[in-house]
């Protein structure tokens, strides 16, 4: 009979990164993903200084627990700044929105 338990596979995210960023596609997608993730990082952190649930702030702004949690999942939509505004205040925040320029790469010379 075949041994059926549970056996997990050790995974070194931060190894796997290293490596996979060698790869030039992967780095350039990679890359491309970094503000959807800041974005949530910034959502994550708010809210847990804040103490509040996702259910808290659901209740507060008027929505469901599952809006929240598609929101700091960084579902397929990105969401308005209306919303962005509600959850901000919703756990204690201003929204702040900014541009910087771009880091200018360095040209041999």
């Amino acid at each position: 009979m075949d041994d059926l338990s549970y056996k997990p596979v050790k995974h070194d995210h931060k190894e796997f990164l290293r490596k996979a960023m060698k790869n030039k596609e992967f780095k350039e997608g990679y890359d491309a993903l970094e503000p959807k993730y800041a974005l949530i990082r910034e959502l994550l952190s708010a809210r847990k200084h804040s103490g509040m649930t996702q259910e808290a702030v659901a209740n507060k702004i008027g929505t469901t627990k599952s809006v929240i949690s598609r929101l700091e999942a960084g579902g397929k939509h990105s969401p308005s700044i209306t919303t962005l505004r509600k959850y901000a205040e919703a756990v204690g925040c201003e929204l702040e929105i900014k541009l910087t320029p771009k880091k200018q790469k360095k040209t041999a010379g």
